[in-house]
């Protein structure tokens, strides 16, 4: 009786496309994002609201939650969550998020659905006073 094999021609092409797939995009959000003027990104309601800043602004931003408004500061070259209304109140117990390093930072408030991120370098490439 003849063995068949374990793996067919066309097993291993989609196996090999879905590494290749894998592998992209690991490199296009791990290594290409990290470039650019530092910024802020704060993500509300699971993603659905979305606000970016220059880690360089002075800002307050109200974020609306299913359990009120968390407020997000943006100041001197550092990011915080100042307030939020869940009980837990890890996303403050984390304090401030300095400016950029060789990954990113992030603070969440997970019963509120707020996510608060410092993204990019500091290379001295702010972005200009036109897009804001």
């Amino acid at each position: 009786m003849k063995k068949k094999p374990p793996f067919k021609f066309f097993d291993i092409v989609v196996i090999l496309l879905a590494l290749g797939l894998t592998g992209f995009s690991a490199y296009s959000i791990y290594f290409q994002s990290r470039g650019g003027a530092a910024q802020v990104v704060i993500e509300g309601q699971g993603g659905r609201q979305r606000w970016i800043y220059p880690l360089s602004a002075e800002e307050t931003v109200s974020v609306a939650g299913p359990l009120g408004n968390t407020i997000v500061m943006i100041s001197g070259g550092q990011t915080w969550v100042e307030y939020s209304p869940c009980d837990n109140q890890v996303c403050v117990a984390t304090g401030k998020l300095p400016g950029p390093i060789s990954f990113m930072q992030f603070a969440a408030c997970l019963p509120n659905n707020v996510m608060l991120m410092v993204e990019g370098s500091d290379d001295n490439t702010d972005t200009d006073s036109a897009s804001w």
